[in-house]
């Protein structure tokens, strides 16, 4: 094959490495939310691992705090004596789509039955508007902090490698449990519900 026609090859190749790749963090119904897709680097996602960590092998509260949204000023101390579920997500990112219900279902179900659990999203790379136009018309009534260029993950020690990330924190903020990549309704529960009951 001569040099010209393997440069040619080469570059249809990328050109649909590129294309896949803007198709997996994106839905295509919004179109912001895929050009802010197609503009990420660097994206990681994870494979759905759940790590649980018993309550001896924990390390030291996290800290966290930033702007909500909404510009409310949030941080992680307020939430103390209550679990935490932290989920790290971004408009662009497919499975962040994908989970989104399940997380909402899993709050929906704390929400009433009125337990000391506390949800929080944590954008990544998004704009305030498209966050909250993300959030909206994935039905998602629980507050998340603004993006803030990645700050705000540098308290969580180191325990975000991917995105989907989801954190359960004890009554002590401490990193209880995490999922590494989308998560279920049914895994959240069942983290959320080991933790509440070391409270018993």
């Amino acid at each position: 094959m001569s040099s010209s026609i393997t440069r040619r090859v080469a570059a249809v190749i990328a050109a649909g490495a590129l294309t896949f790749g803007a198709t997996a963090c994106g839905d295509g119904k919004n179109e912001e939310i895929s050009k802010q897709a197609q503009d990420q680097k660097g994206y990681v996602g994870g494979d759905g691992t759940v790590e649980e960590l018993p309550a001896a092998k924990r390390d030291k509260p996290v800290t966290l705090s930033g702007k909500l949204l909404d510009g409310t000023d949030w941080n992680v101390e307020q939430a103390r004596g209550k679990v935490v579920v932290l989920n790290v997500w971004g408009a662009w990112c497919g499975p962040c789509q994908a989970e989104m219900p399940h997380l909402q279902k899993a709050w929906q179900s704390y929400e009433k039955s009125g337990k000391n659990v506390v949800f929080m999203g944590i954008d990544q790379r998004d704009s305030n508007a498209v966050a909250s136009s993300a959030l909206k018309k994935w039905g998602v009534t629980y507050p998340s902090l603004a993006n803030d260029d990645g700050a705000n993950l540098q308290g969580l020690q180191r325990k975000v490698s991917a995105t989907p990330t989801t954190l359960v924190l004890d009554a002590q903020g401490r990193i209880a449990a995490r999922v590494s990549g989308a998560t279920t309704e049914t895994t959240v529960r069942n983290m959320v519900d080991k933790v509440l009951a070391e409270k018993a």
